[in-house]
C-alpha cells in the first residue's frame, strides 16, 4: 500500500482577491504533489463533511450554529480574520473531517498526511488567527469519544503557538500539547500548553532542529502516545511573512524527516496536517508546504508501512 493522502476540492473556497490568507495553496498543493510524482490519484481520499455534533464536540454549540449561519457578530467575525461565505463553511468543515479521515488512516497504517488543516487558534467559542474550528482538537476528542485511543501527542510545530488547543486540552491528562513556536510572535497573550518551548527570532535550522531533538524522542518514551497529531507549519521558514525565524527549505525538510523517522521508527503512528504558511510567492510557498509529503513518502517506504 502507498501512503495515505487527504485533499477535497472544497478545500479552496473564494476569497477576496487581496486577501492575505493564501487559501489557493491547497489545490496548487495537491497539483504538485501529482505533477512532480510524489503521490499518484489512487493514493488519495476524501474527506467527507462531519455532522454538527462531532464539531461540537470541542466548539460551543452557540457558536458553531452562528458561525455555519453567518449570524456571528461583527467582532467575532473580524477576529478570524476571514469574509463569511457559504462556500467557506463548507471548506471550513470539510477541513475538518480531512483531519479526522487523516487521524483513521495514521492508525491504520502508520503515517498519514492532510493537505490542509492545522487551525489551531481555535478556541471553544470562537475563532481566531484565520482559525474557525479546530481540527486537531475535535479529531483527537472524537478518537477518545469513540474509544479508538486513550494517550494522544499533539506536536505541533507552527511558527504561532497553538494556543486553542492548548486551551482546550489544558484538563485532559490524555492529550499532552506540545508547541515550539517563536517567542516574539502571535499570539500576543499565549496559553499553556503541556510543554512550551518558545524560541528566539531568527533561529536558523541547526539550532532549531537540535533543540526539537532535545524534547522529541523524550516525550514518545514517557507519553507512549497511541497517535501522535503534527502540525507542519511551514511559517518557521526566512521567508514567510508573518514567522520570524530563519529555517531554510532544507531546514524544513530535515524537521519532518526528523519527526516522521522519530516516530515511526518507535512505532508511534502519525497524523500529519500542513499548518500555516503566508509568502508573496506562491509556488515557493506551496513547495515549502509539499516538503512534508516528500518526506512522508520517503519514510513510509523506507519502512515499509
Amino acid at each position: 500500500m502507498d501512503l495515505p493522502l487527504i485533499y477535497h476540492p472544497d478545500y479552496v473556497a473564494p476569497l477576496p482577491r487581496d486577501h492575505r490568507f493564501p487559501i489557493a495553496k491547497f489545490k496548487k498543493l495537491y497539483e504538485m504533489l501529482l505533477a512532480d510524482g510524489v503521490a499518484a490519484a489512487s493514493q488519495f481520499y476524501s474527506p467527507v463533511r462531519p455532522p454538527q455534533e462531532q464539531i461540537e464536540l470541542v466548539h460551543v454549540a452557540e457558536y458553531v450554529q452562528a458561525y455555519c449561519d453567518g449570524t456571528l457578530d461583527p467582532k467575532a467575525q473580524r477576529r478570524i480574520g476571514l469574509p463569511w461565505s457559504r462556500a467557506l463553511v463548507n471548506r471550513t468543515c470539510i477541513a475538518v473531517g480531512g483531519t479526522m479521515l487523516t487521524a483513521e488512516l495514521a492508525l491504520q497504517q502508520g503515517l498519514a498526511c492532510n493537505t490542509a488543516g492545522g487551525t489551531h487558534h481555535a478556541f471553544p467559542s470562537y475563532g481566531s488567527g484565520f482559525c474557525i474550528f479546530n481540527d486537531l482538537a475535535i479529531a483527537a476528542r472524537h478518537l477518545q469519544t469513540t474509544k479508538r485511543v486513550e494517550k494522544i501527542l499533539i506536536v505541533d510545530l507552527d511558527v504561532h503557538q497553538g494556543d486553542g488547543t492548548a486551551f482546550i486540552f489544558r484538563e485532559d491528562a490524555n492529550v499532552f500539547t506540545f508547541s515550539m513556536h517563536c517567542e516574539s510572535n502571535f499570539p500576543g497573550s499565549k496559553q499553556q500548553s503541556d510543554l512550551d518551548v518558545p524560541l528566539a527570532q531568527g533561529m536558523e535550522d541547526d539550532e532549531y532542529l537540535q533543540t526539537l531533538a532535545t524534547y522529541l524522542p523524550d516525550l514518545l518514551t514517557q507519553i507512549k502516545p497511541d497517535l501522535v497529531f503534527y502540525d507542519a507549519g511551514v511559517d518557521p521558514h526566512m521567508c514567510d511573512r508573518l514567522g520570524k525565524l530563519s529555517l531554510t527549505d532544507t531546514g524544513l525538510f530535515r524537521r519532518e524527516m526528523q519527526v516522521l523517522t522519530t516516530c515511526v521508527s518507535l512505532g508511534y503512528p502519525i497524523a500529519c496536517v500542513i499548518g500555516g504558511g503566508y509568502a508573496d510567492d506562491l509556488d515557493a510557498l506551496v513547495y515549502r508546504h509539499s516538503l512534508l509529503h516528500r518526506a512522508a513518502s520517503d519514510v513510509y517506504r523506507q519502512y515499509r508501512l
